[in-house]
């Protein structure tokens, strides 16, 4: 199974493809698609959507796991983000992929098999779990691998 995974933002998000099963992951892809925040939101929207439509095209994924929304705070940054995921939802649906959502506590249990983890130790554990490119610089990167891993570990 392939699958897309993706850790929703609009400054910066995460994207990976990664293949295998439930005992084997295979990291294919990972990086970070980054917008302007000089550029207009719809614009920044329209970007994101692309990539994605790109790494679907070059990739063939069977699915799209991605992570789902938690903000308590800041509200307007919350309906960007869940503007972002519609949008990316919406672009794996067109391209006839199946969707799978999975909370922030599940992405942890399945990487560290720990709920609370701290962002260093996805990060480690993630590392040890695939190979991920020696450049990657943002955790939006890793938490959208880590997203992959949590489906394959769930469906794959």
């Amino acid at each position: 199974m392939k699958i897309l995974s993706i850790d929703p933002g609009y400054g910066r998000c995460g994207i990976a493809v990664l293949s295998g099963n439930a005992v084997k992951q295979n990291c294919e892809y990972s990086n970070c698609i980054e917008t302007s925040s000089d550029d207009d939101f719809t614009d920044r929207l329209h970007k994101i959507c692309q990539d994605v439509k790109s790494v679907i095209e070059k990739h063939n994924p069977d699915a799209l796991a991605i992570e789902k929304l938690f903000f308590n705070r800041n509200t307007t940054t919350a309906m960007k983000v869940a503007q972002v995921k519609g949008a990316i939802i919406l672009t794996a649906k067109v391209a006839g992929m199946s969707i799978h959502e999975y909370a922030p506590q599940e992405i942890k249990t399945a990487v560290t098999g720990y709920g609370k983890s701290s962002k260093q130790q996805m990060v480690i554990m993630t590392k040890q779990l695939v190979s991920v490119r020696d450049d990657a610089k943002y955790d939006d990167e890793y938490d959208a691998v880590a997203v992959g891993i949590t489906c394959l570990a769930h469906v794959g």
